[in-house]
């Protein structure tokens, strides 16, 4: 599901250069028909979906072509009941959607553990530290950090981040994806939401989930145990290491995506580098508030991380479309936060909760520029 986006086309590379191990049973994506057209030509699925199928065209997808895995690479929410769905069949998922997990992972877990269905992490931080914590006791993690290239912004003032440009927000330094993704790693909201991910992945609490800065982009993810020990698991910036390893899980694809001789090469050099630094650094949330913001929606519980969620993808779109600045992104979530009742978690209470987090975002968004219809 999203199989014309960044991790859906990465998913298809990698499943093209292993066409003895992997079968594609069904595409879903939304309005890039013509991509999806080519995909299907070159997968031949029993099932392909599109936005025009709606939400049976998704659970067609999910479900009816009977799949072994769902990789769930959709945006926001619009995957929600096709991948329960999915879930409540025992068929394990491949899950590349923040927003997901973030609203909804203490009950997608749940779902699975009495399913049976296993819910394998796509995100390279996640899958890192599942990596790490792979034949270990968890009960001697003492904590867990996911890293951060630290975006465009990095070494930007706050004056200047809060007046950036679209342009300018989606210049990654290093990763290739879709334009929400790299407008959250601008905004260091992504981080937030995979602190929230991590800590409903991970069974650990807000603050035994950290997050580090690192700009080479080659250590993904750390673990840290109670006799001191670290675990960090590294490799080049490249979504189709971990788009791979959740697909292949429990086994390790060979030669993916390229193999090296070289050590240096092999933990993230360039070829013609003559040496590797590894640099680390805490995140600024004074000039990165939405690090802050999805701490607190942690701490809140309930339906506190769906509002987070909700609001940041309202305010997000809002300021790609012009309607406010980039700085107001982080102030349109806090003020939406402040607003919302908190629920407990249950499926309906998610969906509510997600509905009027976006209805008062709006609201928000219009207040900036009154007479504005959002």
């Amino acid at each position: 599901m999203g199989s014309t986006g960044s991790i859906g086309t990465q998913a298809l590379d990698v499943i093209a250069a292993h066409p003895a191990r992997f079968e594609v049973v069904a595409l879903a994506a939304g309005k890039q028909r013509e991509k999806l057209r080519d995909q299907a030509q070159r997968f031949s699925p029993a099932i392909v979906s599109d936005a025009d199928d709606g939400m049976q065209g998704l659970l067609r997808a999910a479900v009816d072509s009977k799949p072994d895995i769902v990789l769930a690479a959709t945006d926001g929410f619009v995957a929600f009941d096709p991948v329960f769905a999915a879930v409540e069949r025992g068929i394990d998922i491949a899950v590349a959607n923040k927003e997901l997990i973030v609203a909804a992972g203490e009950l997608l877990l749940t779902a699975a553990n009495r399913s049976g269905s296993r819910i394998l992490p796509v995100d390279s931080e996640h899958s890192a530290i599942f990596q790490c914590l792979t034949g270990e006791d968890c009960a001697r993690v003492d904590f867990i950090v996911v890293t951060a290239s630290g975006g465009p912004f990095l070494r930007k003032t706050k004056a200047e981040i809060e007046a950036a440009t679209l342009e300018a927000a989606l210049a990654h330094p290093t990763w290739r994806m879709g334009v929400k993704n790299t407008l959250d790693s601008a905004t260091l909201m992504n981080k937030g939401l995979e602190v929230i991910e991590a800590s409903r992945l991970f069974g650990l609490p807000g603050e035994r989930v950290k997050i580090l800065i690192h700009p080479q982009s080659i250590a993904h993810g750390i673990v840290v145990f109670t006799d001191g020990s670290v675990k960090i698991q590294a490799a080049a910036p490249d979504m189709r290491l971990p788009i791979g390893y959740a697909l292949a899980y429990p086994d390790r694809l060979p030669a993916c995506p390229n193999p090296s001789a070289d050590p240096l090469t092999a933990i993230g050099a360039h070829p013609e580098a003559a040496g590797l630094r590894y640099d680390f650094e805490r995140p600024d949330t004074e000039r990165f508030p939405c690090v802050r913001l999805a701490y607190q929606a942690l701490e809140a519980g309930g339906t506190a991380p769906a509002v987070l969620s909700a609001a940041n993808e309202i305010a997000v779109g809002a300021f790609v479309e012009g309607k406010m600045a980039f700085g107001d992104i982080p102030a349109v979530i806090e003020r939406t936060m402040a607003a919302a009742a908190n629920e407990e978690l249950t499926l309906d209470g998610v969906r509510r909760a997600d509905r009027l987090a976006r209805e008062r975002a709006r609201e928000e968004v219009a207040r900036l520029r009154p007479g504005i219809e959002v």
